[in-house]
């Protein structure tokens, strides 16, 4: 097998039996990491240490991209009675969910006799939609899930840059 030191130097080509000798020499691991290579390729290492690291690296590469996911659905629920300022308030929380990019679901639940009506929760949607018209565009059209009627909002893409003035420099 084809040998590598802990730094990275290559030791050579040797036998399994000497390898494993100088491992437990130095107080590491002998681990295999080409095994269809020929011949294999063996690397003096600390494997524990190495596990550790491999996994904190995954660890913070995870956060990282939860932190900054863009696919990310969050869901606001409104009710079918839901007052005027009430659902105004939920509209900015919708408003501000798609300004940090998260795409939005936004539901409205009937609870006992008020499926009945469902025009009465597409007028709330109907209102959502329009408050958010310069923000949002619609994903998903309103349509039931259950007892849930919903509609997918995204981020729209155009923002309108308001350009800013440079203070001139340039007098008479």
């Amino acid at each position: 097998m084809r040998l590598v030191d802990e730094v990275g130097k290559q030791l050579g080509v040797m036998p399994t039996r000497q390898a494993l000798e100088l491992a437990e020499e130095r107080g590491l691991d002998l681990v295999e990491v080409a095994p269809t290579a020929e011949p294999p390729v063996c690397r003096i290492m600390d494997y524990g240490k190495f596990r550790y690291e491999a996994t904190r690296r995954e660890r913070e590469a995870k956060r990282e991209s939860r932190g900054r996911s863009s696919s990310e659905v969050r869901e606001v629920r409104f009710k079918t009675r839901i007052g005027e300022h009430d659902r105004s308030a939920k509209t900015r929380l919708v408003r501000r969910l798609l300004d940090e990019g998260a795409k939005v679901k936004v539901s409205v639940m009937f609870r006992g006799r008020e499926i009945t009506h469902p025009e009465v929760g597409m007028q709330v949607l109907r209102l959502v939609a329009e408050d958010l018209k310069e923000d949002a565009r619609m994903e998903k059209n309103p349509g039931f899930e259950g007892r849930f009627l919903t509609m997918t909002l995204t981020p729209a893409n155009a923002k309108k840059a308001v350009p800013k003035k440079e203070p001139s420099h340039a007098e008479a």
